[in-house]
Parts: structure tokens; sequence; C-alpha cells
């Protein structure tokens, strides 16, 4: 038997489904670091952090996303991705999230109570991944891909 060469995969947010198709491999950030998933992969139930989402098509066509966070669930012949927040490169501003950095940036610097931190550092984490997806985007612009 013949190894499959796609997954079916969906993407959703609250806002609805953003995504439902097949897909040759998927790249994310799960809770233990990167990760790469092709068809076979083994089950899977893991948080997702925030950054981007590749998702690679036929023809190495690839689709750029920003996820925020959220669940991923890989099963035999599909993966769901729930995301708690998804925006597409061109939908990402950029001022706000170089804003979003510094202003955590300054609070980090700062003296906080624990908690206040931990929701700083979110922050920051959640802008510095924006600010990838879109540099992302400009490599792939000026790859040609």
């Amino acid at each position: 038997m013949k190894p499959a060469l796609t997954m079916k995969v969906s993407v959703v947010s609250p806002e609805g489904e953003i995504y439902a198709g097949e897909a040759e491999r998927i790249y994310l950030r799960g809770a233990m670091g990167e990760l790469g998933i092709a068809p076979g992969h083994l089950q899977l139930l893991t948080t997702i952090k925030p950054g981007p989402l590749r998702l690679v098509h036929a023809h190495q066509e690839e689709e750029l996303l920003y996820v925020s966070g959220g669940i991923l669930e890989i099963q035999p012949d599909c993966v769901s991705i729930l995301a708690d927040t998804i925006e597409r490169p061109q939908d990402v501003n950029e001022a706000a999230a170089l804003a979003a950095k510094k202003a955590a940036e300054d609070l980090l610097a700062g003296q906080q109570a624990p908690i206040d931190r931990m929701r700083i550092q979110q922050e920051l984490t959640e802008a510095l991944a924006k600010l990838q997806v879109l540099e992302l985007m400009r490599q792939r612009k000026g790859s040609g891909l």
C-alpha cells in the first residue's frame, strides 16, 4: 500500500473556518517546540504557541499565517488546528506589533508583580511572533516563492 502524500487539514478560529483542504506538510510551534507534520505523523494533542503556521501544499506552494495560540490535534487521517486568533501576513499591523514589542520590553525592564511579568512576557512573545511572520513573508517574496 502506497503512503499518503497529503493529509486533510482544518484550521479554525472563533471567527470561523480559515482553511479546509489538503496539505503535504505543516509547520508550527507546539508546547515543546517546533513541529513539522507530514502524512502518517503519530497522533498528538498539544497546545500551540504564538508564531507562524506554514501549510505546504502541492508543488511546494506555501500558505503562511500568524497563530496566537490554540490547540493542535493530529489523527491518522487528519490534522485539526483550533486557533485562538489567526491573521494573514498582509493583515498583521507591523507598526502595532513593533509598538507592542517596545512597550513590553520597557515594562519588563521595570519591577512588576510576577503575574504582571507573565502577562507582559506573553504580549512580547506575541509581538515577536507577528514580526517573525512578516519577516518570513518578506523572505518568500524576495525568493520568488
